[in-house]
């Protein structure tokens, strides 16, 4: 059974070595990275690929961005928390969508690629 689920169930979640490998760690996965964090939390540190959309536009009815539309989304907050509910109002508007576990902070800690809004070296806030 696929980890992306369209069934009435909570979508899956991934650890973030799942989700790194999910996203092909780079961008080249068959899944799209989608950060659902705050603006002021997305400047200071993101996974290189990632795309943004805080969830406080998707949860006041922002639709996806193009890159995202159409694809699978592995969705990352701060800890986990935020992405578990975006993750949820995604999948009940029909996208494939599932949550990291852990979020940015485990991301990081486990040695993956954060950067700042200038592509710098980036922390998580």
């Amino acid at each position: 059974m696929s980890i992306f689920r369209r069934d009435r169930g909570a979508p899956g979640r991934l650890s973030v070595r799942e989700a790194a490998a999910r996203t092909g760690h780079g961008g080249s996965g068959d899944a799209l990275l989608l950060d659902v964090r705050e603006p002021y939390e997305w400047q200071a540190g993101h996974a290189p690929w990632a795309v943004h959309l805080p969830l406080s536009a998707l949860a006041a009815g922002a639709g996806l961005p193009p890159q995202a539309q159409a694809r699978p989304l592995v969705v990352i907050c701060r800890s986990g928390n935020r992405s578990r509910q975006a993750a949820e109002l995604l999948a009940a508007r029909g996208a494939q969508a599932v949550d990291v576990i852990g979020g940015m902070r485990d991301w990081a800690g486990a040695g993956l690629p954060v950067v700042d809004a200038r592509g710098g070296s980036g922390t998580v806030a």
